[in-house]
């Protein structure tokens, strides 16, 4: 038996979401909706529960691709279809699981039939399940960068090219993408970001009643799917028939000049790249009016528009925050009404409008508008952490080589011994830089960094499958069946083939790395100001790691002892934000930071022994406190070294006269050692044309 889906009305909250996958609802060519959230927050519920919305579609009968009745696509695989009626099927939701191949994607030559039949058999994909209907995926910015890619196309082309074994097919894929995510396993690619129509955050509430009201709910949920999801059929008959009612009244809404003047006036205040976000502003505006039952689009609907439409498309950089200024929409919007219409009033959470709040039902008449009541919501936590109380060190004051000490240093409390923790630097601006790899070939999760065994990339070799056949290596069994031909009486043109001479292709490509930052943020680092410049390399290193899908972690040393500032994720956000917050001062315990990194690597080669980490020492390469700091330091580094584990060492030391210390701590661990001021890549690259330059004259 089918299990009963939750009930779309039966949801607490989350009126930001609700209403941006009604929208879509509504008008399809919006694009579809990107929920960003922590876990446990009924994200995927809330999916599930549209689909039971959505009106029946009308298909050709037995079309494996959905192909309409009154108008089929003439290049349908199963096709020619002429015109006519078909069958009536519910509208479909089509999940992509993280891990699937690219084959499950977008659809794959038959092998067993190819071989056994000689026959060219396409087998569909997600991608053909899904035309019509809703494309689902769950934790999207964990999807590998090859998958990401057929989604691209799909989503621009409205099609799906497949050409591989032989095999060309065309099929129609256009789907309401939905994507789910929590932010702090990593961000999405910005190309699959701007994809997606609307956006929204979602959090628990923090509203003791709500909370109470979620489990009451979900539990009667449980005990009883069919009967709790008969209670709430009154609700969901109603919200059916009014995303029936506006998508009939969608085409006889009129967007005037006054409110494409503010929609252009707002993208551009907020600096989007090209014209995608005019173009969903205007359908989502345009939708807001058919839902709340009105042909002219208002301004209160173009400002709800950019609330949904514009803040994935704002960000600059990774580590901004989402969002929008709301003063700043609300400026804009003023300045670049026409004046033919007097300014809005300012709308309160009580007043009715597009954010207002109503009597709790999403199809319930509590607001003017007609729009998804919200209900209260918790303040929501802000995305940086707190920096931890640190402990003054009465014995670590910082050191000193005789560089004249700055003239605006933070001044310590009253009281403070002279290691106080210093104010936390300002990161100098990131840049782009040079390129840190594991060297050797791993077999890593998927991602830009390192050489490694793939499923997919450039094909290097073949072999035996191990269980299931996936990617074939033709030419390879080719040559495997060659042989036997005569001794399985081969009379005539073709091949025979047993499963035994099945080759899989063997595929080289990249690979994720977990790249653990080790900063030495002792008082030597902040007494010359060098502080601000390691944090804008390390911000830049982060950079890096984001747009090569990495894990990162953040160990930091100074006083007496090492911490582990953040533990390995993806999440280079949550880095970057404890990399602002950092406290300076204090000794350097070089050793202390290496062996706590290299328990750190132990857990983690437990956890995921197939992603190999490379380890990152941003030090000037000193070691100070305790007896023998240096030889302890250099232990520490030798076992590093006889652990295979791939090192760099940022040498952060300045200054005319310099000690070649951080030379040493990377001899030590057997890597490479790179100057703070030879890590930009134009700096490589500039290096490079001078030695070119230098060899011409001569």
């Amino acid at each position: 038996m089918a299990s009963v889906p939750y009930p779309f009305t039966a949801v607490v909250g989350m009126d930001d979401m609700r209403l941006s996958l009604l929208l879509n609802a509504v008008s399809p060519a919006i694009g579809g909706v990107l929920v960003r959230g922590e876990k446990g927050t009924a994200k995927s519920t809330v999916v599930r529960g549209l689909t039971a919305l959505l009106p029946d579609i009308d298909v050709v009968a037995g079309c494996r691709f959905s192909c309409h009745p009154q108008a089929p696509d003439p290049h349908c695989p199963d096709g020619p279809h002429e015109p006519g009626t078909g069958a009536t099927r519910p509208t479909r939701m089509v999940e992509l699981p993280v891990g699937a191949s690219e084959d499950r994607l977008v659809g794959s030559l038959d092998i067993e039939r190819a071989l056994a039949d000689g026959v060219k058999a396409f087998e569909p994909g997600l991608l053909a399940q899904a035309h019509r209907g809703i494309l689902y995926v769950d934790e999207v910015n964990l999807l590998s960068d090859h998958l990401i890619d057929h989604l691209l196309d799909a989503a621009a082309m409205g099609a799906s090219h497949v050409e591989r074994e032989g095999v060309s097919v065309r099929h129609a894929a256009r789907f309401l993408l939905v994507g789910t995510m929590n932010p702090e396993e990593g961000e999405l690619r910005p190309q699959l970001l701007d994809r997606f129509g609307l956006t929204v955050e979602v959090a628990a509430s923090r509203d003791p009643k709500l909370r109470v009201e979620v489990v009451r709910r979900r539990l009667a949920h449980d005990d009883d799917p069919a009967g709790f999801a008969a209670r709430w059929a009154g609700e969901e008959s109603a919200l059916r028939e009014r995303i029936t009612a506006a998508r009939a009244l969608l085409p006889r809404v009129r967007l005037g000049d006054d409110a494409l003047r503010r929609i252009a006036a707002t993208c551009a205040a907020f600096e989007v790249d090209g014209m995608r976000a005019d173009i969903v502003m205007a359908r989502t505006a345009t939708a807001l009016a058919a839902w709340a039952g009105r042909e002219d689009v208002t301004v209160d609907d173009v400002r709800q528009a950019a609330l949904l439409a514009l803040p994935h498309r704002r960000r600059r950089n990774p580590f901004d925050a989402p969002g929008l200024d709301e003063e700043k929409l609300d400026r804009t919007l003023e300045e670049a009404g026409g004046d033919d219409e007097p300014d809005p009033e300012p709308q309160g959470p009580d007043d009715g409008g597009p954010d207002g709040g109503g009597d709790g039902g999403p199809g319930g008449g509590g607001r003017p508008d007609g729009g998804v009541p919200p209900q209260p919501q918790g303040p929501r936590e802000e995305a940086g952490e707190e920096p931890s109380a640190e402990r003054p060190e009465p014995d670590g004051a910082p050191e000193s080589d005789g560089t004249p000490e700055p003239q605006a240093q933070p001044q310590p409390s009253a009281g403070a011994g002279p290691a106080a923790e210093q104010a936390p630097v300002k990161a100098a601006e990131p840049y782009r830089t040079r390129t840190l790899t594991v060297p050797g070939l791993g077999d890593g999760a998927a991602g830009r960094r390192s050489r490694a065994r793939t499923e997919h990339g450039r094909t290097t070799g073949s072999r035996r499958p191990r269980g299931a056949l996936t990617k074939l290596h033709l030419a390879a069994t080719v040559r495997a069946a060659a042989p036997h031909q005569r001794a399985r009486g081969r009379s005539g043109p073709g091949l025979v083939v047993h499963r035994d001479d099945l080759r899989q292709a063997v595929r080289e490509g990249r690979e994720g790395n977990l790249v653990l930052f080790v900063v030495d943020a002792s008082g030597s680092m902040a007494a010359r100001q060098r502080m601000g410049a390691v944090k804008g390399a390390v911000l830049s290193l982060l950079l890096d790691a984001y747009q090569r899908r990495d894990k990162v972690g953040l160990v930091t040393f100074r006083g007496r002892d090492a911490e582990l500032a953040l533990p390995p994720t993806s999440s280079v956000d949550a880095a970057a934000a404890r990399l602002q917050t950092l406290p300076t001062g204090g000794r350097t315990p070089l050793a202390a930071g290496l062996l706590k990194a290299r328990e750190v690597l132990r857990v983690e080669r437990l956890r995921d022994p197939a992603r190999r980490p490379l380890l990152v020492v941003v030090t000037d390469g000193r070691a100070t406190g305790g007896p023998e700091p240096l030889r302890l330091a250099g232990r520490a580094a030798a076992l590093h070294a006889a652990e295979g584990t791939a090192a760099v060492v940022v040498d952060c030391e300045t200054g005319p006269v310099r000690l070649g210390l951080a030379a040493e701590l990377a001899h030590g661990l057997g890597g490479d050692v790179v100057a703070l001021d030879e890590l930009r890549a134009d700096a490589i690259a500039g290096l490079v044309r001078d030695v070119r330059t230098t060899r011409r004259a001569a």
